[in-house]
């Protein structure tokens, strides 16, 4: 039971490090980009793509939200109901969001720049890749967490 808290407050720890530190990059890294880089405060914010990039950043800090009420959910033995199932499915959701919003990023990268896009639409496709591994593997999680949940409620049936 011990063992069980330490690591998933480590993981909890983690994941608001990952927060933090996502958002000072999305705060700091837009005064530092190319295009931004001669414009003054006020007009870096309001840069389309740096907008964008702030709406495509909010089905991360869900998905993040969700992993942080998952570890609770473990915590507290309850990891076997449908409120874990769910939040894993939210996961899913924003990760399928996060998809959606980097290949459009892209497709807008690669119809409106006149330049050679091709080191963004690189990094496009490597982050693209790695957010579907995410949103398999929790479909799978998922899954086999619905069938569990299943399985016990018909085993508190029987008993």
């Amino acid at each position: 039971m011990r063992l069980k808290r330490g690591s998933t407050l480590f993981l909890k720890v983690v994941i608001c490090l990952i927060g933090i530190g996502t958002l000072v990059g999305l705060i700091w890294l837009p005064q530092l980009e190319g295009r931004a880089a001669n414009l003054d405060l006020i007009h870096v914010y309001i840069d389309p793509f740096i907008i964008y990039a702030y709406i495509g950043s909010i089905p991360f800090f869900v998905a993040l939200y969700q992993a942080f009420k998952l570890l609770g959910y473990i915590e507290q033995d309850q990891l076997f109901s449908e409120k874990a199932v769910r939040a894993l499915r939210n996961i899913k959701l924003c990760a399928l969001a996060i998809i959606g919003f980097i290949v459009a990023g892209i497709v807008f990268i690669i119809l409106g720049v006149e330049e050679d896009p091709t080191g963004v639409v690189a990094m496009g496709i490597y982050t693209t890749f790695a957010t579907v591994v995410i949103a398999t593997a929790t479909a799978v999680f998922e899954r086999s967490l619905q069938n569990a949940v299943e399985i016990k409620a018909e085993n508190d049936l029987t008993v």
